[in-house]
């Protein structure tokens, strides 16, 4: 017997035809930890996503029209997936990627440093919903709580052998 889902429900459900907008923090290229997140999300099973952030369409000239570029690549994600590495290269534009994302009542799920115990900017840490480390797993149930509630909760099971 299937558990049947409501109506209601059926849009949140993550599938490779609805999946989770996701954008990620970037700093108008591509970096390692850029392109890390997507190998973590790529390698995740079952968890489908659109990235909404295109840090290569960079709008050349004023600061004001970088800032709606990023403005509409953020409403365009469920969820904002924030890598504070950047804070430390660009404090301004990442906090301006937080603080847009926070009135556009998006989710912001903030990523430690990658391999470095640097402590999370302050600033940041007090406006993110969820602060996670660089890890698969932690990654994809946060997103998936944050943009589509989703209980995530699950449990390793270890087999051993005695002797």
């Amino acid at each position: 017997m299937g558990v049947e889902i409501s109506p209601s429900e059926k849009g949140c459900v993550v599938s490779l035809n609805n999946p989770i907008s996701v954008f990620v923090s970037h700093l108008w290229s591509v970096d390692d930890d850029y392109l890390r997140v997507f190998e973590y999300l790529g390698s995740a099973r079952n968890f489908y996503y659109k990235n909404t952030a295109d840090p290569e369409q960079c709008v050349t000239g004023a600061i004001e029209a970088q800032r709606e570029q990023l403005r509409t690549q953020i409403n365009a994600a469920e969820v904002v997936l924030l890598l504070s590495a950047h804070h430390v290269k660009s404090a301004a534009l990442i906090e301006f990627q937080a603080n847009f994302a926070k009135s556009a009542k998006k989710p912001l799920v903030l990523l430690k440093n990658f391999g470095l115990e640097i402590p999370v900017p302050a600033t940041l840490k007090a406006i993110a919903d969820d602060v996670i480390d660089w890890n698969e797993r932690s990654l994809v149930d946060a997103l998936r709580r944050h943009a589509r509630h989703e209980n995530t909760t699950r449990w390793d099971s270890i087999d051993y052998t005695t002797t």
